[in-house]
C-alpha cells in the first residue's frame, strides 16, 4: 500500500499520462470513423430516452440498433413517454452540416454522441409503457413540476436539465450575457447535493465509506436520471476520485486527481474531446483548482466571487472566441452578482418550492429580476466584442499569455494578442466574394483588402417554423471572419426571399448604409424603411455606381419597369481584373435591355438571374456575356422547380 501510495503520489506521472491520453483520443476520433447500422430502412422500434417539445414539432430520442432522432410534426407522439417502446415508420435523412463556413455543424455534433440519421416521423404507434425506474422517475418528476405556476422552467432546468420550458430569447440573452453556465447541471449542482447528504448523513452515521458511499450512489443515480451530460460526467468522476483521495489518506495533488478523471473519461467517452460544454467545464475547474492557494487568501466575499469570475473569463476566452467568435466582457461582473444569486438563492428556492409550491411566489421575484438584467444587456448588445475566429496556434498563444497574466500579472502580452487579433483583418489583403446558401433566396458578400468595405448583396428570407437563417448563419459566418460591420446593404429588389431578412439584420449587425432598387417601395421595403429612419441609417434608391477604395460597382440601370423582378438592381464590377455580374431577379426584357444600352462580354463570374428560372438567362444574353462561371442560389426541391433544364442547357458550356 505504501508503495501504491509513492507511485501515486508522483510528480510528473499524471500529467505525462493526461497528456497521452488525450494525443490518443485525438488520433483514434480522427481516424477511426464509426459507421450507422442503418442504409435505407423505414421502420424502427426502439426506446424513447429523451423528449423535447416546442410550438413546432416534438423530438424524440430512441435507442433503436442505435440512437435515432425522430421528428413529429402531427402530433403523432401526444401520448408517448420517456421509456416508452414505439414503433415508427418514415424515411431516413442524415442531418445537415453547416451551410456556411465556421458555422455550427449539426451533423458533427450528433456524430459526436454517437447519432447518424434522423427521422421524419409518418407514423408513431406504442408498443410497450416504461418499465424503467429511472424513467419512471423523471416522468414523475415533470408531472409534479407541470402542476408548479411559478418558477416551473427554472425548477426543470435545476432538477433534470432541460431548458426547453424557458423563453428563446432568455436563453440567447444568458448565452450573449457568459452566464449559461448557470444554468446547466455541473459542479454547482453535484456540490450542492453531495453538500446537503453528506452534512445529513454524518449527523447519523460515523462511517464515512458508508457516507461517501451513499453520495456516490445517490450521483450517479441522479446523473442517469438527468442523461448523464459531459458536465455532469465531469463533476461526478472528479467526485468520486477525490472522495477516493481523501478516504484512503492517498494525499494525491488535486491537479493530479483532475488529470486522472480526465484520463477515465477520455479513455471511456473519447468523442468529448469535441465537446464545447465539457472542454469549458474542465478547463474553468481545472483553473480553479489551480487558483485554489491564492482564492483561499483572500477574505472578502465580493473579492473572492471577482477574482474567480476574472479567472473563469480569462481561461474561457480562447474556447469562446473558437466557438462563438465573441465574448462579453460584461459577463465578469454579472458573475460576481449571479453566481451567489444563483447557486444561494435560486438555485435552493426551485428545490424547495418543488416540494412547497407557495414559495414559488418568493422565487418569481428573483427569477424577473435576473431576467429583467439579462434581457436588458442583451437588447442593447452591452460589452460583446466579437473577434474573427483563431486558429489553433493562436488559441495555444492565448493560453501561453493568460498562464503568464495569472502568474506574474504580465498583461501586456494578452492585451497586445487580444489587439491583434480584434483587428488582424485589418492586415487581410485579399477580395473575397461568399455566396451564402440561404435556401430559395439570394445573399451575397464582397469584402475588400483592409476592411475598407464590407457588401452584403440582399439577405435572403426566413425559412418555415421561425427559423432564421440570418442570425444562425450569416451573422456567425461575418464575426467569425472579422467582419463587424456592414459598410453597404445592396437590396436588389424587395422581394422577401431577397430582403426577408434585412429588418432582422439591421436590428443585430451594424449596418451603414443601405441601397435600393428602382420603382416604387413594396410594404417589405417601407417596413424597413421605417427601421432605418428609427437607428438613422441614411437610404438611397436607383444609383448608378459605387465607388470603394478606387473600385466601383455599376448599377446597370436602363427604366422602370411595371414589376419588381425587372427593377432589379443588376451590378456589374471588377474585382482583381474578375469580372462579376450580379443580376437579381431581372427577367428576360430586363437582359435585352442590358445588352442594348452596355457593353458587356467575356464575364468571369455570372450570378444567375432568378434562380435558374425560365422567365431569365436567355440564350442571347448568355451567348452574349459569355460567363465562365454561373452560380444559381436555389432551396432543395423548391416548389418552382428551379433551377429550370433550358436554362441550365443555356448555361452549359
Amino acid at each position: 500500500m505504501r508503495q501504491l501510495k509513492s507511485i501515486l503520489r508522483h510528480r510528473y506521472l499524471f500529467k505525462i499520462l493526461a497528456i497521452f491520453v488525450v494525443i490518443i483520443a485525438f488520433v483514434v476520433t480522427k481516424n477511426i470513423k464509426k459507421e450507422s447500422r442503418y442504409t435505407n430502412e423505414t421502420e424502427f422500434t426502439g426506446t424513447v430516452y429523451k423528449i423535447k417539445k416546442n410550438n413546432r414539432k416534438t423530438t424524440l430520442y430512441i435507442v433503436a440498433l442505435e440512437k435515432i432522432i425522430i421528428y413529429d410534426y402531427s402530433d403523432l407522439s401526444s401520448n408517448i413517454k420517456l421509456g416508452d417502446t414505439i414503433y415508427v415508420t418514415g424515411k431516413l435523412s442524415r442531418p445537415l452540416n453547416n451551410r456556411v463556413p465556421n458555422g455550427f455543424n449539426y451533423r458533427n455534433y450528433l456524430y459526436n454522441d454517437d447519432i447518424f440519421y434522423i427521422v421524419n416521423a409518418k407514423d408513431i404507434k406504442k408498443i410497450t409503457n416504461n418499465t424503467n425506474l429511472i424513467y419512471y422517475l423523471k416522468d414523475k418528476i415533470c408531472m409534479r413540476i407541470a402542476k408548479i405556476t411559478e418558477g416551473r422552467a427554472y425548477l426543470q432546468i435545476f432538477l433534470l436539465g432541460d431548458s426547453t420550458l424557458l423563453d428563446e430569447e432568455i436563453v440567447a440573452s444568458y448565452r450573449e450575457n457568459g452566464i449559461s453556465h448557470l444554468f446547466a447541471i455541473s459542479g454547482m449542482h453535484i456540490s450542492l447535493f453531495a453538500g446537503i447528504i453528506i452534512y445529513v448523513l454524518k449527523r447519523s452515521f460515523y462511517n464515512n465509506y458508508f457516507n461517501y458511499g451513499i453520495v456516490i450512489s445517490f450521483l450517479i443515480f441522479y446523473a442517469l436520471l438527468v442523461g448523464t451530460p459531459p458536465s455532469v460526467i465531469r463533476s461526478l468522476v472528479m467526485y468520486i476520485l477525490f472522495a477516493i483521495n481523501r478516504l484512503f489518506n492517498l494525499k494525491i495533488k488535486r491537479i493530479d486527481v483532475v488529470c486522472m478523471a480526465l484520463i477515465i473519461i477520455l479513455l471511456l467517452k473519447p468523442y468529448y474531446l469535441y465537446n464545447s460544454s465539457f472542454i469549458y467545464s474542465y478547463t474553468i475547474s481545472t483553473a480553479l483548482i489551480l487558483c485554489r492557494n491564492k482564492l483561499k487568501r483572500i477574505k472578502n466575499i465580493f473579492l473572492k466571487y471577482l477574482y474567480v469570475s476574472i479567472v473563469s473569463f480569462m481561461v474561457s476566452l480562447p474556447i469562446s472566441l473558437y466557438y462563438y467568435y465573441q465574448v462579453n466582457i460584461v459577463s465578469i461582473i454579472l458573475n460576481v452578482f449571479f453566481v451567489p444569486l444563483v447557486s444561494i438563492i435560486i438555485f435552493p428556492l426551485s428545490l424547495i418550492s418543488f416540494f412547497i409550491p407557495a414559495i414559488g411566489n418568493l422565487l418569481n421575484i428573483f427569477i424577473v429580476v435576473l431576467e429583467y438584467i439579462s434581457l436588458f444587456i442583451y437588447k442593447y448588445k452591452i460589452g460583446i466584442i466579437s473577434f474573427p475566429k483563431p486558429s489553433v496556434l493562436m488559441v495555444i498563444m492565448y493560453y501561453i499569455s493568460i498562464l503568464l497574466f495569472l502568474i506574474n500579472k504580465k498583461y501586456l502580452f494578452i492585451f497586445l494578442l487580444l489587439l491583434y487579433h480584434k483587428y488582424i483583418i485589418y492586415f487581410d489583403s485579399s477580395f473575397e466574394l461568399t455566396i451564402f446558401d440561404v435556401g430559395q433566396g439570394d445573399s451575397l458578400l464582397i469584402k475588400y483588402p483592409y476592411n475598407k468595405g464590407n457588401i452584403l448583396i440582399d439577405t435572403g428570407g426566413n425559412t418555415s417554423n421561425g427559423y432564421s437563417i440570418l442570425t444562425s448563419s450569416t451573422i456567425p459566418y461575418l464575426k467569425s471572419r472579422g467582419i463587424d460591420k456592414i459598410h453597404y446593404l445592396l437590396i436588389s429588389h424587395g422581394d422577401y426571399d431577397h430582403a426577408g431578412e434585412a429588418i432582422n439584420l439591421v436590428n443585430n449587425f451594424k449596418v451603414e448604409k443601405v441601397i435600393f432598387n428602382c420603382g416604387e417601395f413594396n410594404d417589405l421595403e417601407k417596413d424597413l424603411i421605417k427601421v432605418l429612419n428609427r437607428k438613422k441609417i441614411p437610404y438611397y434608391s436607383c444609383i448608378k455606381e459605387l465607388n470603394i477604395d478606387k473600385n466601383k460597382l455599376y448599377f446597370l440601370q436602363t427604366k422602370e419597369y411595371d414589376n419588381e423582378n425587372d427593377n432589379s438592381n443588376v451590378i456589374y464590377t471588377e474585382l482583381e481584373g474578375y469580372k462579376f455580374m450580379f443580376m437579381g431577379d431581372a427577367g428576360v426584357e430586363k437582359e435585352k435591355d442590358i445588352l442594348d444600352k452596355y457593353n458587356l462580354s467575356n464575364i468571369d463570374v455570372l450570378k444567375v438571374g432568378h434562380h435558374g428560372s425560365r422567365t431569365s438567362s436567355s440564350k442571347p444574353f448568355i451567348a452574349e456575356i459569355e460567363p465562365k462561371y454561373s452560380i444559381i442560389s436555389v432551396g432543395k426541391n423548391n416548389r418552382y422547380g428551379h433551377p429550370n433544364k433550358e436554362v441550365l442547357n443555356n448555361l452549359e458550356d
